[in-house]
Parts: C-alpha cells; structure tokens; sequence
C-alpha cells in the first residue's frame, strides 16, 4: 500500500549536537506505527519536524508524495498541553474544527458524539481549566480526530488516563485505523504499544535500532523466557542448558532467560525431572524488555566511548 506519510533521510542539529541523523521511515493507511526511544533520542524533534514546528537541516517529509504537507488532513495530539485554558471545551473544539474548514453543525454533531464516548458528558460548558489531567487529554484527544485526519500523530497519548480510560483511546485508534487513518504513534508505555501497535521504529542516539513489524520484532529479538513457579534453588536453575540468566521473583517464582536460538519443545522435552514444577509457562521476552535490553546495550557502549548524551 502507497505510504501516506514518507520521512526521508531527516536530520536535525542543535549547536554541536545531531539530535536525529539520516531517518527514514513511512506511514501507510490502515495502520499504527510506533516510534519509540529513550529520553533524548530524538523522537518528538522527529514529530516536530513532520508537523513544520521544526524545519530539518536535511531530507525531507512528504504526504502522499506531496511536500507540500496539507494541515487539515492532519491530527496532531502533542506531548505538551496545548489548549486555551480559560476557554469552555465545546468553544474550544468548534474553535479548532474551524481551523480545519469542518462544517460548525457537523464539528458541533461529532464533538458530542465523541464526549459521550470519553465519559464527558455535561462537561462541554466547563473550561479546560477546571479539567482533571486525563479529562483534558481526552478533550486534546477529541481535538485532533474531530476533523477526520488522514494522518494521525499522537505524542504520549496516553499520558494521564486510568486504566479504563486506556482502554477506550485503545479502542478508539485501532477504529481509525480500520477506518483508514495513518498512525504514528509515540509512548514509553510498551505494554500499550505492544497491544496496538503494527509496525515500530526504534531510534536511540537519533539513529535507527529496529525497523520492522511487531511480528518480525519479536522473532528478531524477542528470546524466549520461562517462568517456574515451584520449590527450587536458583543455582540449580542457572545451570540448565541453554538458560543465560534467572530473576527470582519471590521464594517460589523463577524467571528463565532462555538463549536466543533455542528450540523450545525440543528443551521441554529434556527438562530435568528434579525441578519442582506447580506452574509453568514459556512465552517471548515483552517489548518493554527488548527496549531495556537495546537502550542498556546502547549506554554500555556509549559509556566505553565516552561519550555523554543529554
């Protein structure tokens, strides 16, 4: 499918310090897309740079291989608060439905359909200000899908809610997605990108680390781990074939950090009878630890250069 937005070879420098070189990588319809990365590694001066707040000292963004990037095709849900604050919610949602040439019936007709949704029914008269901090996310949230974008950029959306509130910006993006909406997407919450998420682009240093589908993520990086829950001695554990490290997680719970290439029914097959199993369960390391894994590795490597990141 034709990439609706195309980033190529960007790279931004701020005094003496490149803070994103040579990225490149594309949004299509139909999907969510996640850039992720420690603090500093250039992901928001990446979205800064798509938006035109920024404006790269190298390569070039496109939308539908236009250059020209259309705004009102475009929603934007920024890391940073962004709304009037002593402004009513249902003023500021029309306000900025106005700027995207939405019809005042029809942006009035949607912000209340999408009130209900979020549980802010009766809060259209209530300024932003008296807003609780998931309640004015989910107003900025409204913001930037009123006008139906093409292209959806989202900067730590989750950022305020409660678990059920989670669930229904969940719900919500996979919806625009099947509906045809390109997502990109940044989070530190891996558990919530790696329920929703398609593809994911991991940057650190502002390079590229990962490029790829949640799929072929998990098989390139994902090694296999092993909780046993049972009367065992760690030792013991840590001397199994092809177990690289063991976590005990309380008197009875073992974590066993598998090697790479391991052949799961074929190491099942040769467990040792002495180890106390009640419960048992293999399953692939969490995006949450590949990230760790990849973000430690890269400081490890930055400390034996020498070299200091802000």
């Amino acid at each position: 499918m034709e990439p609706i937005l195309r980033v190529s070879h960007l790279s931004k420098t701020f005094k003496d310090k490149k803070v994103i070189d040579d990225i490149s990588f594309e949004v299509r319809k139909d999907e969510i897309m996640a850039i992720l990365g420690p603090n500093g590694a250039g992901k928001s001066t990446t979205i800064r740079n798509i938006m035109g707040i920024m404006v790269p000292d190298e390569g070039s963004v496109s939308f539908l291989n236009d250059r020209n990037i259309p705004r009102h095709k475009i929603g934007y849900l920024p890391e940073e608060r962004g709304l009037y604050k002593n402004v009513k919610v249902m003023d500021i949602l029309l306000y900025l439905a106005d700027l995207k040439d939405v019809p005042r019936k029809k942006a009035k007709s949607r912000a209340l359909d999408y009130l209900r949704k979020f549980d802010l029914v009766g809060m259209e008269n209530v300024s932003v200000e008296e807003l609780s901090k998931g309640m004015g996310q989910k107003v900025q949230f409204i913001a930037a899908i009123l006008h139906e974008p093409e292209l959806l950029i989202l900067d730590e959306p989750f950022s305020g809610l409660d678990p059920v509130s989670q669930e229904l910006f969940k719900d919500e993006i996979r919806q625009l997605a099947a509906d045809g909406t390109g997502i990109l997407l940044s989070s530190h919450q891996m558990n919530l990108v790696e329920e929703i998420c398609d593809r994911l682009f991991l940057i650190h240093r502002g390079q590229k680390v990962i490029d790829g589908s949640m799929d072929d993520v998990k098989r390139r990086y994902a090694n296999f781990k092993c909780t046993i829950r049972g009367k065992n001695e760690i030792h013991q554990l840590k001397e199994l074939p092809d177990v690289q490290r063991v976590d005990e997680k309380d008197d009875n719970t073992f974590i066993l950090y598998l090697s790479k290439h391991v052949h799961i029914s074929r190491w099942l097959r040769q467990f040792p009878e002495h180890v106390d199993i009640d419960e048992m369960s293999v399953d692939r390391i969490s995006l949450h630890e590949i990230f760790i894994d990849i973000a430690t590795r890269e400081q490890h490597l930055d400390q034996e250069e020498g070299v200091t990141y802000a």
